[in-house]
């Protein structure tokens, strides 16, 4: 039995992959930036980003379909892939712009 039903399955589940990747790429980066950078940029707080994109990352990992039932992504995946999307658009540009004090300029 092969692991993939169609074409279409192959391609959904890559997307769906990727959307995963992305939005635990985002998630990572506003854990490691500091708070002081959120509020620097006049954007939301750390927190607010931080348990946005958990709960995106979250969403993103189970809307992965089954590889053999060929499904498409739902709207809860794609509402992830949209908050990712967001935190790497515009705030992520803003934060990176931060120097604060200290040896390492954090």
């Amino acid at each position: 039995m092969p692991i993939f039903s169609s074409a279409q399955a192959v391609v959904v589940f890559v997307l769906a992959v990727a959307a995963l990747g992305l939005t635990a790429f985002a998630f990572v980066d506003a854990l490691r930036r500091p708070a002081a950078a959120f509020e620097y940029a006049s954007k939301r707080t750390k927190v607010f980003w931080a348990v946005l994109l958990g709960v995106a990352l979250a969403l993103a990992f189970v809307s992965v379909p089954d590889p053999r039932s060929g499904a498409l992504p739902g709207i809860l995946g794609i509402l992830s892939v949209v908050a990712a999307g967001v935190y790497m658009a515009d705030v992520r540009p803003a934060v990176r712009t931060y120097r604060g004090r200290g040896p390492r300029g954090y």
